[in-house]
This record gives structure tokens, C-alpha cells and sequence, in this order.
């Protein structure tokens, strides 16, 4: 038996499953859409995610190097102060031998005062006891009473 359709109503057939092909690629292009919508979305958003990251980096590396140099900065006073220091010992080194030398030379002065004055007072005594012995042998010098 023969096609009982005429051939309009095989074309009307034929555009309806053309026309349900359609759709369906119009559903499928537009879940496409809707997918590469997505992805772009969150590329978007991996973008954002990267630049900040990257900015956060760039702020991690400004801090570390002013910390580096805060710590160079650290490090060359404490070398400062650790030379100044050096230079407080040596100084303090030859105050303690200037005060020892002037110790000695004092020790050395009143040694030679206590000599001075040794000899002194033997000179006063061996001038005493000359007096005394001129008084006792009556040697004194005419006009000079006794």
C-alpha cells in the first residue's frame, strides 16, 4: 500500500522533525551557552582570585624586604654599639693603667716625702745633739746668751 500521505502533508512530517531538530540544537546550543557562561564566570573569578593573590604577594615581598632592611638597619647599630663598646674597654683599660701608674708615683711621692722627712728630722736631731753637746762643752759663740 502506498504512502497514504500526500506529499505536503510528508513535508509537513518532515518540517515538523526538522523543526523538533531545531529545538533540540537550540536546547543543546543554549546548555552550551549556559555552560561556557559558567566557565567564564568562573574564570572571571579565578582572575579576580589571581590578582589579588598577586597583589597580596607583591605585599608580602614590600614587607619582607622593609623587614630585611629594618634588620640590616638592627644589625649595623648592634655592630655599632658592640665597637663602641670595644672602644669604652680600651678606654676603660687605660684608665685602669693611668690610675695604677699614678698609684705607683704616689706610692713613689710619699716614699720620698717619708726619705725627705727621714732626713730632715736626722738633720734636726744631729743639729740637736750638736747644740747639746756645745752647750755641755760651752762652745757657743760669744755675745749669744745661753
Amino acid at each position: 500500500m502506498p504512502d497514504d500521505r500526500t506529499p505536503p502533508e510528508s513535508n509537513l512530517a518532515t518540517a515538523e522533525k526538522w523543526r523538533e531538530d531545531a529545538e533540540d540544537l537550540r536546547e543543546e546550543a543554549d546548555r552550551g551557552r549556559d555552560t561556557a557562561e559558567e566557565h567564564r564566570v568562573t574564570a572571571e573569578s579565578a582572575r579576580k582570585d589571581a590578582e589579588q593573590f598577586r597583589v597580596l604577594a607583591e605585599e608580602a615581598r614590600v614587607f619582607r624586604e622593609q623587614s630585611r632592611e629594618e634588620l640590616e638597619r638592627i644589625r649595623e647599630e648592634r655592630e655599632a654599639l658592640r665597637h663602641a663598646a670595644e672602644a669604652a674597654r680600651h678606654a676603660a683599660e687605660a684608665a685602669r693603667h693611668a690610675a695604677e701608674e699614678a698609684r705607683h708615683a704616689t706610692v713613689a711621692a710619699v716614699a720620698a716625702t717619708a726619705d725627705a722627712l727621714s732626713a730632715n728630722l736626722a738633720q734636726m736631731q744631729f743639729m740637736e745633739e750638736a747644740r747639746t753637746t756645745l752647750r755641755t762643752l760651752g762652745l757657743t759663740k760669744p755675745g749669744k746668751p745661753q
